[in-house]
């Protein structure tokens, strides 16, 4: 056994100088390694293909946002506009009421109670619009809310009618038409500079115009003695909705003094 462990020690020996020597011929990592090092990055450092920054143009924005500023500091609160354009409805509803009212102001013959409801629907209808079209509470209201809302006012006409036919069909259907396109160019060119001062919503548009022509429709229920279907539907109803689609145009076309919703 002695004999073994002698013959083992000069190996031993041997293997430790082996793998302590230095290898020539094993490149250093780094020397071999390329170094990616580069000059350290600056935050908020302009980019050298960014476009020059116009500083007139900047200082023009500014003095117009200050002027701005100046003129009115605080917002007006939304609930002003919409009591404005309701005091419109109410003073040209009464106003027309009188004036095509000269010789009778309600001739609608159907049951009063019926007569009466029609006209709160109605008068919903003005007051929700104006208030769908102007109040801030949500960015977009759903087109099925607004459609669903004039179709109730709509079939709610039609189901109240008398169906007394007091005119000649073409003289009563073009006489209406004309009363209700007349009262409702006030309201209608009201409601458009107050939508001016939101950003652009056609939904938003749409029940302010059937809001707008809401109201010559009003004064046409109370007072028109005819109560045939189809003079409702072309002297009444389809005015209407064609009013509120001229609104829709209309504010589509009309720069919005801001983009707030």
């Amino acid at each position: 056994m002695g004999s073994h462990l002698r013959e083992a020690a000069p190996r031993q020996e041997a293997l430790l100088l082996h793998e302590a020597a230095p290898r020539h011929d094993a490149p250093l990592l780094h020397e071999a390694a390329p170094s990616h090092e580069g000059p350290p990055l600056q935050e908020g450092a302009p980019r050298s293909d960014a476009p020059p920054i116009n500083e007139a143009k900047l200082e023009e924005t500014r003095r117009k946002s200050l002027t701005e500023l100046a003129a009115a500091p605080l917002p007006t609160p939304w609930w002003r506009d919409v009591l404005v354009l309701l005091v419109t409805y109410l003073v040209v509803g009464a106003v027309g009421l009188a004036v095509v009212g000269r010789h009778g102001m309600l001739l609608n013959s159907a049951p009063s109670y019926v007569v009466a409801g029609v006209a709160l629907l109605i008068v919903a209808g003005v007051g929700g619009g104006a208030l769908l079209g102007l109040a801030p509470g949500r960015r977009r209201w759903p087109l099925g809310v607004v459609a669903l809302g004039a179709g109730g006012v709509a079939l709610a006409q039609l189901a109240g009618r008398s169906g007394v036919e007091a005119r000649p069909f073409l003289t009563g259907t073009l006489g209406c038409l004309g009363t209700e396109v007349v009262l409702s160019v006030v309201p209608l060119a009201l409601a458009l500079v107050l939508l001016c001062r939101s950003a652009y919503q056609p939904v938003r548009a749409l029940a302010a115009g059937l809001s707008s022509a809401g109201v010559g429709m009003l004064v046409l229920h109370v007072h028109c003695p005819d109560g045939a279907a189809d003079h409702l539907m072309l002297g009444h109803l389809l005015p209407w909705m064609a009013l509120a689609g001229v609104a829709v145009f209309i504010r589509s076309r009309l720069p919005s003094r801001t983009f707030a919703p």
